[in-house]
This record gives C-alpha cells, structure tokens and sequence, in this order.
C-alpha cells in the first residue's frame, strides 16, 4: 500500500482536488481510496487492469460519495466552506503572483510533450480524450504524459523548495 501511495497519491490527489474544487476534501477523498483499496485488496485482480485504474475506480466512487456528503451539509457547514473560499480569494495579490511565476518556471522546465498536455488538462479543464484528439495521438498515451508531467512538475516545484511540507 505504501509504494502504491508513493506512486499514486499525488495523482489521485490532483484527480480528486479537480473534481471537488476541494484541496482539504480532496486530501480526505485519497486517504478514503487507499483505506478502500486496502480493505479491499483481496478484490484487486491484475489480470483484469493495473493497479492504477484500480485505485483510479475506487477514487471515482469515492469522490461521487464526497459530493453527495458535501451536498447534504448542513447550511451552516456549507457557509463556513464558502467563507473559506472567499478567504482564499483575498490573499495577498503579491503572493499569487509569486506562486503564478513560480509555477510558469516550472511548467518552463518540463518536456514540451508533457506541459501541453499537463496545461490543457489541469489548467484548461480539458480531457484527455480531447486533447489526444487534437494530437493525434492515442487516449492512452495522453494519460501517459499527463501523469509523467505531473510526477516531473511536482519534483521540479519539490527540488525548488516551492512546494508545502
């Protein structure tokens, strides 16, 4: 389970934090796929897909249960996210320039291959379905590059200090 989470957490984490809007319940969402998956492992039958698109299902399930929690929270839940969210609307402009040029280095670092990809997908909010399309390459290999994109963008913003502990 540890090497799964090692391999596969960071990108269930930007896969669930896509889907919910959500860092602290997408956080909570990964943390319930692998308490899944490791409850469930007996179920896990390599001959039928890899262990990626394994957790990759349970992560889909789980998000679906995440919005229909979030949805059935109490009013006073749901005005506490929202002051949560215009928080983080406030804060200091100089500070988000910082981590938007931070990030554009980043993206500057990775294979041109890999940041179109990474850029249409998590930044456009394009598929990969779509984005392979447009490249003429197939679905699959589009994933491919999205998530070794992301692995190479987290250890670029990792080797620069520009990521959180």
């Amino acid at each position: 389970m540890r090497n799964a989470y090692d391999e596969y957490g960071g990108e269930l984490l930007g896969f669930a934090h896509g889907a919910l809007g959500d860092r602290q319940l997408a956080e909570e969402v990964v943390q319930e796929v692998f308490l899944r998956a490791w409850r469930a492992s007996s179920s896990f039958d390599s001959g039928r897909g890899s262990l990626r698109t394994w957790l990759y299902a349970i992560a889909r399930n789980a998000i679906v249960d995440a919005r229909r929690r979030r949805a059935v929270r109490p009013p006073a839940a749901r005005a506490q996210e929202e002051g949560r969210e215009t928080a983080d609307a406030d804060a200091d402009p100089y500070d988000q320039l910082l981590a938007r040029i931070e990030l554009r280095e980043a993206l500057d670092r990775l294979r041109p291959e890999y940041r179109d990809v990474v850029v249409e997908v998590y930044f456009l909010g394009r598929s990969c379905a779509d984005v392979a399309g447009e490249l003429g390459i197939p679905a699959s290999s589009a994933r491919s590059r999205l998530y070794r994109g992301i692995r190479a963008l987290r250890d670029i913003l990792d080797e620069n200090g520009w990521l959180a502990p």
